[in-house]
């Protein structure tokens, strides 16, 4: 507490004089207050007291020019290095004090720390996600190689091991030319006094300490501080929190009105009423447009208010400049859930979000939950209700998807219907002017059915909530995400290379990283993930068996897996003999696995459950099994019209037998992940438009899992190592 007391009585002053900053030499008492090991340093008026400063602290010294208004000290030539005796000193004081002139307020004195490396590090206030830690390679090379790294505060045990562990340059923390190993635990202690800092003083905005020196013996010191101190402003624009029940609540409606039912073909009145009736939906519907009439055969009523009985959700299409006047309508007739697929609202400038703020304070003030608006709708599989522009009915499942994105959502939905994923509910968030992806993370936080959580995000709202939201989601159930946005709007005017070096894309990657969402770079990889997580025990380690009838696919699955964070670890001794009785004296006897393409389909049923069997290898890749029934139906084709002597018929026995031969092993996967509790990711020879990336067997626990390429199957396999790593420190 004390260094709490002390820490505010310099911010106050600072700000009493009219400084937004700390001078250096109580910037580094602040600093040191929180454990942060800093230099001696000594504060002098004159040249004599300079040199008795020198003396105390051992030459070589370092001369700084210090003031308040004077910034940039080193391009200005105000700090002089290397001072090796009292005339040194002498001549630095002398020349600094003519540069600086009434400018100047003190000389710094300290002694000249040796290091050959240089680190940099430091604390900002980020407006969306709050106070952010950074760390990374320092001095000259701060900016021009921008090897740094960000965690938000409080930062834990794990988020300060893996800051010093994520940066390219991390080998300088070893060993580095005959130098000593840099002092891991006062690393540490840099970063949690940092992150104490940013908890318990508010009005501190940034603090860059750079250089931060490693000595030849490993020590770490600070030897250049700056602190800035000030209130931060915040851009993100307060929502109420919706109730996650009430929000699950409205994926389950019993009764749907249609504001805005068209019989145009094209129009989203009649595409989302065509569209939940073609999906089967169960309950009951009523279509509303004051011109009457019927529309599919259906009544059309002029307003809700004739519909009999009650109503869970609208569905409005009608123009933006109507929309309000719905609201006293849903409240008299208790309707409690809108899904606004209206555009013309906060995405088409500052008119159309006054109009979409007084939209959400009102229909607040009757309490409906409002989704959108500018959406493309959503869907629930388990509920037969699909009410989205795209008309595809993706089966029931457990993967919960969001997009910011209609047209990305409609490719995602229309992948997993195709691919046989299931689908656990879709929405499509539009401007999300109620219901943000805050609301949906603790939605599904608490929601039964809801195992893998996909998201395509390009902005959040209340940053802070849906990281700590995410990281509550992510300790019961993995989170996908690809980021096709930012976080906030514009630039930031920073005073500090720590502010600097920071981007809206940067703290959002690393917030994502600190909550444990699994980040990914296209949108097939999220449902890629959501297959796999759904499908497969997650991996203890990331060791990997590969398996392959080629030799060449084997190398390029091995170089794919080492560019991703996995290990293709070496074949014991045990392992190759008992393959040896499987294989012909020329196989490759090395980890990947190479089959050399021997016919016999007991040979790879065989080999990769002894793979599995390895206690060597944490998960298994194999490629090239599945997949061989599409060319020996182009082969049966080719033959019967180019050789009498085969009958269609007989060719078609060796096909239909080498697809049983193929269904067999598809099987035996599948009971031999259940076996062993090891993932295991196909790659499939050829695919056509049969070919699925799940397969399912009655009764087991775990599915099927075929990719089309090598990259996806070692993405996913490093997907699911990267969460469980994380998962097992949380």
């Amino acid at each position: 507490m004390k260094e709490v007391v002390q820490a505010n009585r310099m911010i106050d002053a600072a700000l009493a004089s009219g400084r937004n900053a700390l001078l250096e030499d109580d910037a580094k008492k602040l600093i040191a207050g929180f454990g942060i090991p800093v230099v001696d340093e000594h504060r002098v008026s004159s040249a004599d007291e300079a040199v008795r400063a020198a003396y105390d602290l051992g030459f070589p010294v370092v001369l700084k020019a210090m003031g308040a208004t004077l910034t940039h000290k080193t391009e200005k030539g105000l700090v002089r290095v290397g001072l090796a005796g009292e005339a040194d000193v002498r001549e630095a004081a002398a020349t600094l004090t003519a540069l600086a002139g009434d400018a100047l307020e003190f000389l710094l004195v300290e002694p000249q720390i040796m290091g050959k490396r240089e680190f940099v590090a430091g604390i900002f206030r980020d407006p969306q996600f709050g106070p952010v830690v950074m760390f990374g390679l320092g001095g000259v090379f701060t900016e021009a190689l921008d090897d740094v790294v960000f965690r938000l505060s409080p930062l834990n045990p794990f988020d300060m091991d893996q800051m010093l562990e994520s940066i390219a340059s991390k080998q300088l923390l070893g060993k580095f030319r005959g130098d000593a190993p840099a002092d891991r635990t006062a690393l540490l202690s840099v970063l949690k006094g940092l992150s104490d800092i940013a908890e318990r003083l508010p009005l501190v905005r940034e603090i860059d300490i750079n250089p931060l020196i490693v000595t030849p013996e490993g020590g770490i010191v600070a030897v250049d501080a700056l602190v800035v101190v000030g209130e931060t402003l915040k851009t993100s624009y307060p929502r109420p929190k919706v109730d996650p029940r009430a929000l699950g609540a409205v994926f389950y409606p019993d009764s749907v009105a249609f504001v805005g039912a068209s019989s145009t073909l094209g129009k989203w009145g009649h595409m989302l009423l065509t569209n939940t009736l073609g999906g089967n939906f169960q309950g009951s519907i009523h279509l509303v447009n004051p011109r009457g009439g019927t529309i599919t055969g259906r009544r059309v009523y002029r307003s809700v208010a004739e519909i009999e009985g009650e109503v869970d959700l609208a569905v409005v299409t009608i123009p933006a400049s109507q929309v309000m006047g719905l609201i006293p309508q849903f409240r008299q007739k208790g309707i409690k859930s809108m899904l606004l697929i209206t555009s013309g609202f906060g995405e088409t400038g500052p008119k159309g979000l006054a109009l979409e703020r007084e939209l959400v304070k009102e229909a607040s003030r009757a309490g409906i939950i409002v989704l959108g608006p500018n959406t493309m709708g959503i869907c629930n599989p388990h509920r037969g209700f699909f009410c989205s522009g795209a008309h595809v009915h993706p089966m029931p499942g457990s993967t919960a998807l969001v997009c910011q994105s209609g047209n990305m959502g409609t490719q995602l939905l229309a992948f997993a219907t195709q691919q046989d994923i299931g689908i656990r509910a879709f929405s499509g968030s539009g401007n999300e002017a109620m219901v943000t992806i805050e609301d949906y993370m603790e939605a599904f936080e608490i929601d039964a059915l809801t195992s893998t959580v996909v998201l395509y995000l390009e902005s959040v709202k209340d940053g802070r909530r849906f990281f700590e939201s995410a990281t509550r989601v992510s300790t019961k159930k993995p989170v996908v995400v690809l980021n096709g946005g930012r976080t906030r709007a514009g630039g930031k005017a920073a005073s500090s290379h720590t502010g600097a070096m920071a981007s809206d894309a940067k703290v959002m990657r690393a917030a994502l990283k600190q909550a444990g969402v699994i980040q990914v770079e296209q949108p097939m990889e999220l449902l890629d993930l959501s297959a796999v997580f759904s499908s497969l025990p997650l991996p203890k380690g990331n060791r990997v068996a590969i398996m392959t009838l080629g030799g060449g696919w084997g190398v390029v699955t091995a170089d794919l897996c080492m560019d991703n964070g996995l290990v293709v670890p070496d074949l014991s001794s045990e392992i190759i003999q008992r393959l040896d009785t499987l294989l012909p004296d020329y196989w490759s006897r090395a980890n990947p696995v190479d089959l050399v393409g021997e016919n016999d389909p007991n040979i790879p049923s065989v080999a990769i459950e002894e793979l599995l069997k390895w206690d060597g290898c944490d998960a298994v890749i194999h490629l090239g099994i599945h997949g061989k029934r599409i060319f020996v139906e182009k082969m049966v084709d080719s033959i019967s019209q180019v050789d009498p002597d085969y009958s269609r018929q007989s060719l078609e026995v060796i096909r239909d037998a080498l697809i049983q031969a193929e269904t067999d092993y598809i099987n035996h996967v599948i009971q031999l992940t259940q076996t062993y509790g090891k993932p295991i990711f196909g790659v499939s020879l050829l695919t056509d438009e049969k070919s699925r990336t799940l397969y399912r067997v009655d009764g087991c626990k775990y599915q099927g899992v075929f990719f089309p390429s090598p990259e996806r199957a070692v993405k996913a396999m490093a997907g699911m190592y990267q969460y469980a790593d994380w998962l097992s420190a949380h």
